[in-house]
């Protein structure tokens, strides 16, 4: 269970985002300027403001010195929390004992936020991944010492508790208190904790990085050429569709020569997976992930139940449209995601590309265009595409002491503008909600994608509302029913299909051929006959890392789509206000049930009805676009 008790120390990894984002709107709105063919010169990110290298003397000084202050927690507190914090002034006591905790959990965040970025930044040169390995390993050690803090805590009468809490210091922690306190059930004694704790460096922490390392040294053979996994993603999206082809043609065909492997990281993670979960007590394969996003299972239940109702009016119809405007009563799987015949062609300049969103993001806030336009002067954003660089593209928050760094790989494409949207999204949220500290900064899964999807829906606003040839207001339009697609269609299938695999995994290992029959039969429900699923497709399960890094996490980026779509028809129709109420909500991080959150804006996402409120945004769309012919 990952207990947002410990955020830092339990997770030394860059937080990944990477494939769920990679492929929106395929089409530009304008001609790039002067019809570019590269995206010009890009940014990297300066990682000094955490380490200066590898070697530096403050990284061993550090490390030093979380595992001091750990040892030194645990001699001055363990075995205490019952009989102090009944005491008269246990209040201030334990919130003592709290910041005292929240300062070795900002301290290791800072360590490894910088192995994780480090790592991301180049997986394949081996000092690099030794570095992360023994960073990691050393984390792994000194939380050792504080596993007794949430564990001996919960275990603190309620009354107890309550009456010390009581106390203005303590009182500023409750929200995290509280929240420590939900995970109460699936505790165990704490020798079995501290025996789960060790061995996930050699369990799945260990699988994570295999399939870091081998997606990363993965090569495809296209035309001639021999790429890595992100420019071969990338050809997905290309003009001539002999590329395209050959594309997928080339993943499926480096993906089945490794199939072996991937099929046992699966498995293995699983039944990892499996072997926790009917430790603690959960019911159901994804209970543990419901639990750590603090939302109740029927509303996840009913989201994935309204998502599949609609595939037929969304996916199936969409796709429908799209081979007709390819003159094809069916697309190839390679093209799914083909620019548009009628689209403009050209690469988008990494200028231009900072230009639309700022200039979205101040149309709807000063304030939060300024805390975005940081990213770009202060080098915390890295773009180029690099060998060994991870795929994708994330928003890791590091640690309130530090800042946000936005990862890229940006191609010049519309969708990597909609990308840079959509991550610098997540990096105000960040930067907003680290007032909170490292304990009550991070926010629950419910939320997380919120700002993200909201800064895209800017971004496309904006375009739509400045373009105004009809041939491009339609690519402009079908580009984002695309993006919508891949963000609520697709997760909830990727949802469905790690739903299938882990429960049947219980019954015995799967082989690569299972896992693609399961994979086949969850993306053919959701892509709809006009979606022509040829040989090979059936191993593209091999690459999504949200799979292997967090299981469960993808029906995130539905919620918050769905979520977003209201919340902006909210905007359309306030009247002032909006924009402080919404930043003044993604200030809370993880301060406030994402349903206290909500009701300043009258949403309300237990109420049956509010999914397909959603749903029948994108269904407008389409209802638009088959008007336009």
């Amino acid at each position: 269970m990952t207990s947002r008790s410990s955020s830092a120390l339990r997770k030394s990894t860059a937080q990944r985002k990477s494939t769920a984002k990679k492929a929106l709107s395929n089409v530009s709105t304008k001609p790039a300027a002067k019809s570019a063919t590269k995206p010009g010169k890009l940014p990297e990110w300066n990682l000094a403001d955490l380490y200066s290298g590898i070697d530096a003397p403050e990284v061993t000084r550090d490390l030093q010195k979380m595992d001091a202050d750990c040892v030194a927690f645990e001699t001055d507190y363990k075995g205490k929390l019952a009989e102090h914090t009944a005491k008269e002034d246990g209040g201030k006591w334990l919130a003592e004992a709290v910041r005292r905790y929240e300062a070795i959990d900002d301290l290791a965040g800072r360590l490894g936020s910088y192995a994780g970025l480090i790592h991301a930044g180049d997986s394949v040169d081996p000092a690099i991944t030794k570095f992360y390995g023994d960073v990691s390993e050393r984390m792994t050690n000194a939380s050792v010492h504080l596993l007794f803090f949430a564990l001996e805590l919960n275990r603190v009468d309620d009354s107890v508790i309550e009456r010390a809490l009581q106390t203005p210091e303590l009182g500023h922690y409750r929200p995290w208190i509280e929240d420590l306190r939900k995970d109460k059930p699936y505790q165990l004694e704490d020798r079995v904790e501290q025996l789960f704790h060790e061995k996930s460096q050699s369990g799945y922490a260990a699988w994570n990085r295999l399939f870091d390392q081998t997606i990363s040294g993965l090569r495809f053979k296209v035309s001639g050429k021999e790429l890595a996994i992100e420019p071969t993603l990338n050809l997905l999206q290309d003009r001539a569709p002999e590329k395209r082809k050959a594309a997928g043609q080339a993943l499926a065909k480096t993906f089945k020569d490794n199939e072996r492997t991937f099929a046992l990281i699966t498995n293995t993670l699983a039944k990892d997976k499996e072997i926790s979960d009917r430790w603690r007590g959960f019911q159901d394969v994804a209970d543990s992930r419901h639990l750590n996003n603090r939302v109740e299972r029927e509303v996840v239940d009913a989201l994935v139940g309204s998502v599949r109702a609609a595939y037929p009016k969304l996916s199936h119809r969409y796709y429908a449209l799209k081979a007709g405007w390819f003159k094809k009563k069916k697309l190839a799987h390679w093209d799914r995601n083909a620019p548009l015949p009628f689209a403009a062609t050209g690469t988008i300049a990494w200028p231009e590309a900072r230009n639309m969103v700022l200039t979205a993001y101040r149309g709807f806030s000063a304030e939060m265009a300024d805390i975005a336009e940081r990213f770009f002067t202060d080098r915390w954003i890295d773009a180029p595409v690099r060998p060994g660089k991870a795929p994708g593209a994330f928003s890791h928050p590091t640690t309130p002491s530090a800042h946000p760094y936005v990862l890229m790989n940006y191609q010049g494409k519309p969708r990597d503008v909609m990308t840079l949207a959509h991550e610098l999204g997540h990096g105000v949220h960040q930067v907003l909600a680290a007032k909170n500290g490292a304990l009550m900064a991070p926010t629950p899964l419910t939320l997380a994608e919120t700002a993200s999807v909201f800064g895209e829906m800017l971004t496309f606003k904006r375009l739509l509302g400045e373009t105004k040839n009809s041939k491009q207001r339609q690519a402009l339009l079908a580009g984002k029913v695309e993006d919508m697609i891949n963000t609520v269609v697709r997760q909830i299938a990727f949802y469905s299909f790690e739903r299938a695999i882990h429960t049947e995994r219980k019954n015995g290992e799967l082989t690569a051929e299972r896992i693609g029959q399961i994979w086949l039969s969850v993306q053919g429900e959701s892509l709809g006959p006009a979606i022509d699923i040829r040989p090979g497709y059936e191993n593209f399960w091999m690459y999504i890392p949200h799979f292997i890094h967090s299981p469960f996490y993808v029906y995130a980026y539905a919620f918050g789509d769905c979520l977003v779509n209201s919340l902006y028809a909210v905007y359309e129709n306030a009247s002032d206000g909006f924009a402080e109420r919404y930043l003044a909500m993604l200030a809370a991080g993880g301060t406030k049930h994402y349903s206290e959150l909500l009701k300043p804006f009258g949403l309300d996402a237990k109420d049956p009805k509010f999914w397909d409120g959603g749903l029948s945004v994108i269904s407008g769309m389409i209802d638009e676009l088959e008007t336009m012919g």
